[in-house]
């Protein structure tokens, strides 16, 4: 039981690298975010600085801890969450990375799913791992890296290089991987939250397939030692902080936010509204298979003896079409302004706006589908597009739900009841009323809308006896909002119906 009552989380995302403190409470002490830059090489492919990752998350936790004016021995535990299916191999003697990190998002992959669908894989893959063999997920990613950066697959043979998503990257570099000196005390580790999302675990039995890894190609001497995720990895080492703190909880952030909703039971379900949209449903210690386009994936596990499930639909572009808005079309100067600008028309004027910019994913899985805007008119505006683009991101989580609710009742269980929210987007108003108007529950809006470093820290404090169980956590929970339906339900059935039109155009570009 420690004594300490501070934790930090470090969350590291898709276009930015956070850190959080966290009080025993679960409020958020400080924070601190940096962004860091997105490498397009080609249309389909996605890729960031390794090092660019790292120097972000140090130069937050620094910055973070000065805010909260506390000290490295004044944290408890660090909890480390992060987009989960990014790539990256590096040399285990030199720290240096052989190759820029995939990014979850990058479609360069699907060549080798293609092929491997083709031969009639997908069963294997998806019986073992809960997948569908996607360029979406780390393992074919991996297999690109060792097949075309030179000498990879033989210094990967040798046992040279590691290979790890996000957070082992980050702990091989606090635990030792900065400098010449302390570099072979760095730790390859993972956890199965992580790790599920490879195409290469079984999750039946949370450990590294052989008849997956050579099916892909992998030799099993990249991998990294799978843990659970609330589970003592090793120790930051003090130059980098300023005192020894224990890595305490990992979890890839869609699984973290679950943790840090309290989902706890199976038929909770949550939405994470960031540059994807990502909705879980907890299914307690049952794998359950979808009929309806979802994937079957690791919960974070909080005990190496658990097994604990979840479905989970990914929409791979969701707040990313407000930074399109921005950055692409520039119809904004801030994101923050999206809303007013919807809210100066009273709808979308019959446009439809399919973020299609990677292909859409649950529960299409178009791997070919371009972004469409349709139904524009002389009258149409930048507003219209807008509210559009907002929109947008509440269909796509309505048909993940639709499809979620089909899987749950196949199964024996109930409609979801109600949808907790959070991420960035989820403080638009309008997008969570209309969110709740599609779906008919209602969206309730939790205090503290950083569920992701959240659930990381609460991981980490289980881990080093801060708190006592589950049960306490989920006394922590605490509703700010809740958005309750009140559209007609034949209107919001003609609105899903518009938009499987235009999903349909959509993957006909």
């Amino acid at each position: 039981m420690t004594t300490k009552t501070h934790l930090l989380a470090l969350d590291q995302g898709t276009s930015s690298s956070r850190s959080i403190v966290f009080d025993a409470h679960g409020h958020i002490v400080a924070m601190a975010q940096r962004e860091f830059r997105q490498i397009f090489p080609q249309p389909g492919w996605v890729e960031h600085d390794p090092k660019e990752i790292w120097a972000t998350q140090l130069e937050t936790a620094k910055e973070a801890l000065a805010k909260a004016g506390l000290k490295a021995t004044d944290i408890a535990s660090i909890g480390i969450t992060n987009q989960r299916e990014t790539t990256l191999v590096w040399n285990r003697n030199t720290g240096e990375p052989v190759y820029n990190a995939i990014v979850w998002q990058d479609r360069r992959a699907e060549p080798t799913c293609l092929a491997m669908r083709e031969q009639g894989l997908e069963a294997t893959f998806r019986a073992k791992t809960g997948l569908i063999l996607d360029a979406y997920f780390s393992g074919t990613k991996l297999k690109w890296i060792l097949d075309n950066v030179a000498g990879a697959r033989a210094a990967a043979e040798r046992g040279e290089l590691a290979f790890g998503t996000v957070d082992s990257w980050l702990m091989w570099q606090l635990t030792g991987g900065g400098s010449d000196a302390t570099r072979g005390e760095a730790i390859h580790m993972t956890d199965v939250s992580n790790a599920s999302r490879t195409l290469m675990l079984d999750i039946h039995r949370n450990a590294w397939d052989d008849e997956l890894l050579a099916l892909l190609g992998i030799p099993r001497e990249v991998l990294p030692a799978v843990q659970p995720s609330s589970h003592v990895y090793g120790h930051a080492r003090a130059e980098m902080l300023g005192a020894a703190i224990p890595i305490g909880g990992v979890a890839g952030d869609q699984q973290s936010a679950l943790f840090g909703q309290a989902c706890f039971q199976a038929g909770l379900a949550k939405n994470t509204y960031g540059t994807g949209c990502f909705m879980l449903m907890h299914t307690g210690d049952r794998f359950l298979t979808s009929t309806n386009g979802l994937i079957t994936t690791a919960a974070a596990q909080p005990r190496a003896d658990a097994r604990e499930y979840a479905l989970e639909g990914s929409v791979f572009i969701g707040g990313a079409v407000v930074q399109w808005l921005r950055d692409g079309l520039q119809a904004i100067k801030a994101s923050g302004e999206v809303q007013s600008l919807a809210e100066s028309v009273p709808d979308s004027g019959g446009v439809m706006f399919v973020p299609a910019f990677t292909g859409l994913g649950a529960p299409y899985w178009k791997a070919d589908a371009r972004g469409a805007i349709v139904g524009l008119t002389r009258g149409s505006t930048v507003a219209h597009v807008a509210r559009a683009a907002l929109e947008s991101i509440a269909f796509q989580s309505a048909a993940l739900l639709q499809a979620m609710s089909r899987d749950a009742v196949a199964a024996g269980g109930a409609n979801v009841a109600e949808l907790r929210v959070d991420g960035g987007a989820c403080v638009n108003d309008l997008l969570m009323q209309f969110q709740a108007d599609l779906l008919g529950i209602p969206v309730v809006r939790p205090q503290v809308i950083e569920t992701t470093a959240l659930g990381a820290a609460y991981l980490a404090g289980l881990s080093c006896g801060l708190y006592q169980g589950q049960a306490e956590l989920a006394a922590h929970w605490r509703v700010q909002r809740t958005f309750h339906p009140t559209m007609e339900r034949s209107r919001a059935d003609e609105l899903m119906s518009n938009w499987e039109r235009a999903v349909r155009q959509a993957v006909a570009v």
